[in-house]
């Protein structure tokens, strides 16, 4: 068995070696659908980062009246944490109100020697809320309307973010479908070329598999050269693409970064390095060998 599988080895690099032109542009389309497989890794990733960057810039704030103490006050806010659909919930008091609204406007000074005038501070406590996901916004707001509420709040800002809320949702949706759908499509599209790339590999040495056929070499021994040629395939595939990524990354990540302050490509890339190499490793060996194994399926049962 270890002599069998030696020879199936050596021929499997002779074969590769020998078809110098054929395997070079076998590579070249395989490292063509590993860079499409990586593109789709880092799309997903940065569509996450969008929908996590959008759902992050949308809260609802609840002001409480002035004369409402700040143990209600916190008293609600527990509340509000112990719903499931409520992510995190931030109490501002009237001071730190006061002093957050005179740092945003310190640079109108009518508006800074007004609050100077005011003997009392006519800003209300309010706590802001996030959802664990937009579509729980309208859960939330239903739980703010009970009765016993209605004399403690002054205002809930769902209702003038309602319409903001339902873009979110849509867009959200929009990104996680397109997505899914761009994922299945490009990955069809690698497989289908590799394999027809592959199965041309193979058409050009079927006088090979007659001759061996016709000696009564077994079909394991048949397929065992062309599955070591995928595999190598697949490596150097993996090898290649994923360097190639590396000056993309470089490029694209500032454009990202502009519009997405939340993600760094060049960090993501660094921290997971050695996890998205493997990703291709693994991809282009199975790509490889099982496009090996279903194009040889042919000529193993004339």
């Amino acid at each position: 068995m270890i002599v069998k599988l030696s020879r199936i080895i050596k021929y499997g690099f002779s074969s590769f070696l020998r078809n110098g032109w054929l395997s070079a542009s076998t590579i070249s389309i395989m490292i063509l659908a590993l860079v499409v497989f990586e593109g789709l890794i880092l799309f997903n990733v940065v569509a996450k980062g969008a929908v996590t960057s959008l759902q992050e810039k949308i809260d609802i704030s609840v002001y409480f009246k002035s004369n409402i103490s700040e143990d209600s006050i916190l008293n609600i806010k527990k509340s509000l944490e112990s719903l499931i659909e409520v992510k995190s919930v931030q109490y501002v008091s009237r001071d730190e109100a006061l002093v957050n609204f005179k740092e945003a406007h310190s640079a109108d000074a009518v508006i800074v020697q007004t609050l100077e005038q005011l003997d009392e501070n006519p800003l209300l406590a309010s706590i802001n809320i996030k959802a664990q996901d937009p579509r729980h916004y309208s859960t939330i707001a239903e739980y703010l309307d009970k009765p016993v509420f209605k004399d403690l709040i002054e205002k809930v800002t769902y209702a003038q973010n309602h319409t903001v809320i339902d873009r979110l949702i849509s867009l959200v949706d929009t990104i996680k479908n397109s997505g899914a759908i761009l994922t299945i499509f490009l990955s069809f599209l690698a497989v289908t070329i590799t394999f027809n790339t592959i199965r041309l590999a193979i058409f050009s040495n079927s006088e090979q598999i007659g001759i061996m056929r016709l000696v009564g070499a077994s079909n394991n021994f048949i397929r065992g050269p062309f599955v070591i040629e995928g595999i190598i395939y697949g490596i150097i595939a993996a090898i290649i693409s994923f360097f190639v990524l590396i000056p993309v990354i470089g490029f694209v990540s500032p454009y990202i970064t502009k519009f997405i302050p939340e993600i760094d490509m060049r960090v993501y890339f660094g921290d997971n390095a050695i996890r998205i190499f493997l990703y291709q490793l693994i991809f282009g060996t199975v790509l490889g060998t099982l496009s090996s194994v279903v194009a040889i399926r042919r000529y193993l049962h004339k």
